[in-house]
């Protein structure tokens, strides 16, 4: 599966793709051939939609609803600014263009910014115009042939290029690329930091000046003088001179919660506000630049290791949660180990930013969550690039021996299977996208359809109105889960015990109707593919219930000093 993220960023930062690699116009006879680039198609058309819609819903002009846009967003990462600019290199374009009745399919063709390439299919969002394409775009070009927006040449540097923020951003690149801190003073893999990789994916540090000191470990001399595990618990007890740690946590099995996931995992989330003109206000965007550096992920909110509330009114609770309330001494103690496009393949990229020390620290519950991109691609043709049971046992085997080398005993992984992917279609593809929500022109099967044409859809095998490509891509995920169980089944390990789950979201469905609520309302609204926060609360309680009934073990001990905890400790230093 492509990082989804890759193609949703470049939809509120479209005042960027100035920035961004491209060729001259391709009505320009002198300019050089390139390869279309599919992400930023979508980011062109997403955005030049909600200029023509807020024009519609304020009944204003273009310029207006550029300019409103602008306005709604934050000054944060510079994105008021830069939107601005880039409404001055190219909003005089867009105008005339959509001012002529020209549709985003249409003026993001004619600015480049899409391009059907020779012999490849011509891929757009919205119904063909009623005269020929090729009329069409030749009309819009003789619109725009005398802008000097012609003149411009995009050259092939990005904002990155610039000696000033070089550095910078190698170094936030490498911190996503390894799943680390990109603030983390004593590298110890923990940070003060929220976004970047920091507190929202593992537990906030509470010295960023000492490596010894980080979630999860066990307490140094029972945490007399400081702090060194995080959980808020330290200090002597004067009325009888034991330290609170050993007091309150001794015996009481305190564990961790590590997730080994993918986008789903990590809680990948675009606002349907971000792209729906008739809902949009000043307060739209205000999360925006926090979602931009979490690679619009929302791990906080996330089924296994979100710490913050509900956004979404449901009572359920996190993994994390669950097991904090279960033992206030598993305080801080998260890792959500996700990535945008992770699938067993690429795991081993980045699982050395799994922090535990088999010596040194608690055990910890392990969930290994690759779900879709092990099936889930792209490509045009997505059967061969899909992992077969064989590579998929070589993979898992490699993870698994890398785990049994860094956990301490008495740790345990549980794997998850994959779900069938045929209810996306099954109860999406005839509904309204927010984007065609205001004039009922674009569903779920005219955005797969499009997304699949360009090469960028996160799923192509279960994102598809054909058939029999969506039942292979469920025969291949069930041949995985099959092989998933059975390396639980077969397969030993010194530190660490092994299991298997089913990704049961048919139950999931049943509970969800049970409350009224229909199984469209369980997938994100925007990419029409990742389960929603309901749906990942609804997970993390189905999997509560399965592990107490069949491995209670996993859990650990109720702490009867909880109580005793909040009163002496409060929140704990909060999250």
């Amino acid at each position: 599966m492509q990082s989804p993220w890759k193609i949703l960023t470049v939809a509120p930062l479209f005042l960027l793709l100035s920035l961004q690699s491209s060729a001259s116009p391709a009505y320009d006879d002198s300019s050089r051939p390139r390869d279309s680039n599919g992400h930023t198609c979508v980011g062109c058309v997403l955005v030049v939609s909600v200029i023509e819609q807020l024009a519609q819903v304020h009944n204003s002009t273009v310029q207006a609803s550029m300019e409103r846009l602008c306005s709604y967003l934050p000054e944060k990462l510079f994105l008021k600014t830069t939107c601005y600019l880039v409404i001055d290199k190219f909003g005089s374009d867009i105008i005339k263009l959509l001012s002529a009745d020209m549709n985003a399919d249409v003026v993001c063709h004619t600015l480049e910014f899409c391009k059907q390439n020779t012999g490849q299919p011509l891929c757009h969002l919205y119904p063909l115009p009623k005269e020929t394409w090729k009329f069409t775009l030749k009309k819009a070009r003789q619109i725009v042939k005398k802008s000097p927006i012609l003149k411009y040449s995009r050259s092939g540097s990005d904002i990155c290029s610039l000696p000033v923020l070089a550095k910078i951003c190698q170094k936030i690149k490498l911190a996503i690329e390894q799943s680390v801190p990109f603030k983390d003073v004593d590298s110890d893999k923990y940070s003060v930091f929220p976004t970047l990789r920091g507190y929202h994916w593992r537990g906030r540090d509470c010295n960023d000046s000492d490596k010894s000191v980080y979630p999860g470990r066990r307490p140094d001399n029972w945490d007399v003088h400081q702090d060194s595990n995080c959980n808020g618990i330290w200090g002597i007890d004067p009325k009888d001179g034991i330290p609170y740690e050993k007091k309150f946590c001794e015996g009481s099995q305190p564990r961790g919660i590590i997730l080994l996931g993918d986008s789903a995992g990590a809680h990948f989330h675009i606002s349907p506000e971000w792209i729906t003109a008739s809902q949009m206000s000043l307060n739209s965007f205000i999360n925006l630049p926090t979602a931009l550096t979490d690679e619009l992920d929302w791990p906080q909110l996330s089924g296994v290791t979100g710490f913050l509330d509900s956004t979404v009114g449901i009572k359920k609770k996190s993994i994390y949660l669950r097991l904090w309330k279960r033992n206030h001494c598993n305080h801080r103690d998260y890792q959500n180990i996700s990535r945008n496009g992770a699938s067993s393949r690429n795991l081993k990229k980045f699982i050395e930013s799994l922090s535990r020390n088999k010596m040194l620290d608690y055990p910890a519950i392990i969930i290994y969550a690759m779900i879709g991109n092990d099936v889930c691609n792209g490509k045009s043709d997505p059967v061969p690039a899909m992992t077969t049971p064989e590579k998929l046992y070589s993979n898992v085997m490699q993870t698994l021996k890398h785990l049994n080398s860094h956990l301490p005993n008495g740790s345990h992984v549980i794997l998850y299977g994959l779900p069938d992917g045929t209810f996306l279609w099954d109860n999406l593809h005839n509904r309204y996208h927010p984007l065609g929500r205001l004039n009922k022109d674009v569903t779920y099967a005219h955005l797969y359809s499009f997304l699949n044409c360009l090469q960028v859809s996160p799923c192509h095998g279960w994102m598809s109105s054909n058939k029999t490509l969506r039942t292979l891509t469920s025969e291949r995920a069930e041949q995985l889960s099959n092989t998933l169980k059975k390396i639980a089944t077969s397969e030993k390990f010194t530190n660490f015990d092994l299991f298997y789950m089913d990704f049961a979201f048919h139950e999931i469905i049943q509970e969800w109707q049970k409350r009224g609520g229909q199984p469209w309302q369980l997938i994100e609204p925007v990419d029409g593919f990742h389960p929603n926060e309901v749906a990942l609360l609804l997970f993390a309680d189905r999997f509560w219930e399965k592990v107490q009934l069949q491995w209670p073990q996993i859990l650990g001990k109720e702490n009867p000093f909880n109580p005793q905890i909040k009163q002496v400790f409060g929140d704990q230093g909060g999250h």
